[in-house]
């Protein structure tokens, strides 16, 4: 008996030496960008078929980019359209963002985004009285997710653009099909937004990830690197999407206030969020580049699942950062 307890425990001491872990990984293009999916476990795999089909399914629900998706059909006013349950699921994500963002947050900017030369359709010379008639076409309210998933709108001239969390969602959608395979551990970047799960075992480190500095506008320079465990992060800035009036001179930012109409060109500069999924993360990272600093401070005081990390401009025109204390913590030394 003594040594059949003896073999036992050296076999499981065999059983449990360290994994040869292998690193797997797929990138390309896909929304407009570019992505990297690191995943490890203890053989080779190649997930690249199933990650295309996301991208493919995601692209004919959601790009406005596409005239045959549905949301380009709801655009243009298809009202039989019955949406799939990644519209819906954004649709849903949509409506709590902005509330909870005091609507700062909202798809309905779309016909705004296409106005000010940010979408796929017509660009417009704008003035205050052309502002104001357009904004009469934007607001949350006045679109509804009916109960045989098709969509009501209170005007035709109503343009959805989900261009502001879809990249998240994406994300959120890849790492649910990782999870689906066993995966364990893995870090699924689109663009510059992440969801890491679990640790790089190859390293045997946490994954890190960058944020860049908002104030470098060709090439790449990193303001900060932060370490992520089963959690999302989302970045917003006018610092890479941006054009300028070659008549005047003027700089037009991506970032469109959804209650003034009018392209955002404010003290906050960058915004990263920190949040369980990467659609919500993003939603917020948005809404933040739209706000004031002292507005965005509020609503993370009331989310306490949101960690963020504001750059922004003092009144002397200075540099300044602003962290909640969780992001603190994540923040790499």
């Amino acid at each position: 008996m003594k040594k059949v307890l003896l073999f036992a425990c050296v076999g499981l001491f065999l059983g449990c030496g360290p994994k040869n872990w292998v690193k797997n990984q797929n990138w390309g293009n896909a929304l407009g960008t570019t992505y990297s999916i690191i995943y490890i476990s203890d053989e080779e795999l190649d997930f690249q078929q199933e990650i295309d089909s996301v991208f493919q399914v995601l692209n004919q629900s959601m790009s406005t980019y596409i005239p045959t998706s549905d949301i380009s059909k709801i655009n243009e006013g298809d009202s039989t359209i019955v949406v799939d349950d990644m519209f819906r699921e954004v649709f849903d994500v949509s409506t709590k963002v902005h509330k909870a963002s005091n609507g700062y947050f909202d798809p309905t900017v779309g016909v705004l985004a296409n106005a000010w030369g940010f979408g796929p359709g017509e660009q417009l010379e704008l003035d205050s009285l052309r502002v104001d008639s357009l904004l009469g076409y934007v607001g949350w309210d006045k679109v509804k997710m009916n109960s045989d998933n098709t969509i009501s709108r209170t005007s035709p001239s109503i343009r959805f653009d989900f261009n502001a969390v879809a990249k998240g969602y994406a994300i959120d959608r890849l790492g649910a099909l990782l999870d689906e395979k066993g995966i364990k551990n893995y870090l699924v970047e689109v663009g510059g937004e992440v969801l890491a799960k679990g640790t790089n075992m190859v390293s045997g480190k946490e994954w890190t990830v960058g944020i860049d500095d908002p104030q470098i506008e060709t090439g790449r320079q990193l303001k900060r690197i932060v370490t992520l465990k089963d959690r999302a992060m989302a970045s917003s800035g006018n610092y890479r999407k941006f054009r300028v009036d070659p008549d005047t001179g003027e700089k037009y930012v991506h970032t469109i206030d959804p209650k003034t109409g009018y392209t955002k060109n404010s003290s906050v500069l960058a915004t990263s969020v920190v949040a369980k999924t990467c659609a919500v993360a993003d939603a917020f990272a948005t809404a933040f580049m739209a706000m004031d600093l002292e507005d965005s401070k509020e609503i993370l005081q009331d989310h306490e699942e949101l960690e963020a990390y504001i750059i922004y401009l003092d009144e002397e025109g200075k540099t300044q950062e602003f962290f909640t204390d969780g992001f603190t913590a994540l923040v790499k030394q």
